[in-house]
């Protein structure tokens, strides 16, 4: 029997975590032909959708789809996002979240991704650039 996938649950774990903390939950989501979203704001097959109960109305976090209705450039959107489309979940103000592995095939599994790589090779991990994560409202 087929093992159901912990994602959807730990994406309504982080999400609550995040409202009860005062902070704006965030999702970034792979974008296919599965997803409906506006494509005129997805960069490179990824876009990040502010899911936070005053950016959306109805929101759905179900075990297969996320649904919700939010605006764009004031106009009201309705959004479908397949849970394994879903690349990770983080609170914006902190960074703070879980992000998703998916392998090649685009299907996204359960594990979460690990922060660093740990590599057996030589090769010296690139540091970071320093300073917190930025959003930008990109138009």
């Amino acid at each position: 029997m087929k093992q159901p996938s912990t994602t959807p649950y730990l994406i309504r774990a982080i999400y609550e975590w995040c409202v009860d903390n005062g902070f704006t939950p965030y999702l970034a989501v792979k974008v296919n032909d599965r997803t409906k979203v506006p494509l005129e704001y997805v960069r490179d097959g990824e876009i990040i959708l502010n899911v936070s109960a005053d950016a959306t109305r109805d929101l759905t976090i179900g075990n297969e789809v996320i649904q919700f209705s939010a605006r764009f450039n004031g106009v009201s959107r309705e959004l479908s996002v397949p849970v394994d489309c879903v690349s990770g979940v983080f609170a914006k103000e902190s960074g703070q979240g879980l992000a998703f592995q998916q392998p090649a095939t685009g299907a996204v599994t359960s594990s979460l991704a690990p922060v660093e790589s740990t590599t057996e090779s030589d090769d010296k991990p690139t540091p970071p650039t320093g300073g917190r994560p930025k959003l930008q409202v990109v138009k």
